[in-house]
């Protein structure tokens, strides 16, 4: 017979055991999804980080964390290699990756969960430069986005419309948005590109820079040459002068939308559900950043995103009226 002691030893080990399976179990059924960002200067990436705060409160068993990275470009081949779950993607680099062009050797078999918002071109100048139109960054020093970023994609479109080299026209620097910001206080460039939402932080630190008189050049009238080449990606769009401070006037620019996309691992039911806790808890990213305001129903068009919708995404537009 067991003695007292050893029955209670028995019986502790049991319980033991007991709970580590049941804590394995819960360990088993943790999802962790990475989302792919951007720069700590852009918008991508604090947008990202309140969705990875609303994903993990609102989905049972799962832990979202917003990955910093070099932007679209990154976060399209993160998906591809299967090193994040989804991300956030500008339109026509999610479209070249789809069709394995430009910057993608293969094609990346991607599925659209959300149209977010509009990315809007600011080509960025200071006073002093002498750069007052595009024609003027002829012979310039020019950051055109980073490696890693679609900043770099739209920038060369627009410099192409607008009649310019951009190798043989210009001195081409690949900064992100912050390290562009430093760079033109420090004068070291005198103009840069950046694709993003508004406002841009490291922008609006350049704008409210004592003693530096910031400025947007103007390029709305490239929209229906890069569109007659790209396809119909690009819109005529401005930023107020109240977006940030200095600003005299309204800045005529282009616009690209961007996406949320994952590729062709992720189920109905987590699409679906991601989607859903995204339009419906809209209000808790927006207190984050107000671009979140165009996570609405109304902007889930085919037309905003050149990559075909997720089935569980659409399940649940057509749940709400949305499509057929």
């Amino acid at each position: 017979m067991l003695t007292k002691f050893r029955k209670t030893t028995v019986v502790l080990a049991a319980a033991l055991s007991a709970g580590l399976l049941v804590a394995g179990a819960a360990i088993a059924q943790q999802k962790t999804m990475a989302i792919g960002t951007g720069g700590t200067g852009g918008v991508y990436f604090p947008l990202g980080g309140a969705i990875a705060n609303v994903l993990s409160k609102a989905l049972p068993n799962t832990q979202a964390t917003a990955e910093v990275t070099g932007g679209s470009i990154d976060n399209l081949k993160l998906i591809a290699s299967g090193q994040s779950e989804f991300g956030f993607s500008m339109a026509d680099a999610a479209l070249d990756a789809f069709n394995g062009q430009d910057k993608f050797k293969a094609k990346v078999p991607l599925q659209t969960l959300l149209v977010v918002y509009p990315n809007r071109m600011h080509i960025v100048t200071v006073e002093g430069t002498g750069i007052e139109k595009m024609s003027d960054l002829k012979g310039k020093r020019v950051s055109t986005g980073s490696p890693g970023g679609a900043t770099e994609v739209m920038a060369f479109r627009v410099i192409e419309a607008a009649g310019l080299d951009k190798d043989k026209d210009m001195k081409r620097e690949r900064l992100g948005v912050a390290e562009s910001v430093n760079a033109i206080k420090d004068r070291k460039i005198d103009a840069f590109f950046w694709v993003g939402g508004v406002p841009t932080a490291a922008v609006t630190d350049l704008a409210a820079t004592p003693g530096t008189k910031m400025k947007l050049i103007d390029h709305s009238d490239l929209a229906e040459k890069m569109n007659a080449k790209y396809g119909k990606l690009y819109s005529a769009s401005s930023i107020s002068k109240s977006i940030y401070p200095g600003m005299d006037k309204d800045n005529a620019n282009t616009e690209v939308w961007n996406i949320i996309v994952t590729g062709d691992k992720m189920s109905n039911d987590d699409a679906y559900n991601i989607v859903k806790t995204l339009v419906e808890k809209k209000a808790d990213i927006v207190a984050v950043h107000k671009e979140a305001e165009s996570f609405s129903l109304d902007n889930q068009i085919q037309e905003r995103s050149p990559v075909p919708f997720h089935p569980g995404a659409l399940k649940y537009f057509k749940e709400k009226g949305i499509g057929k």
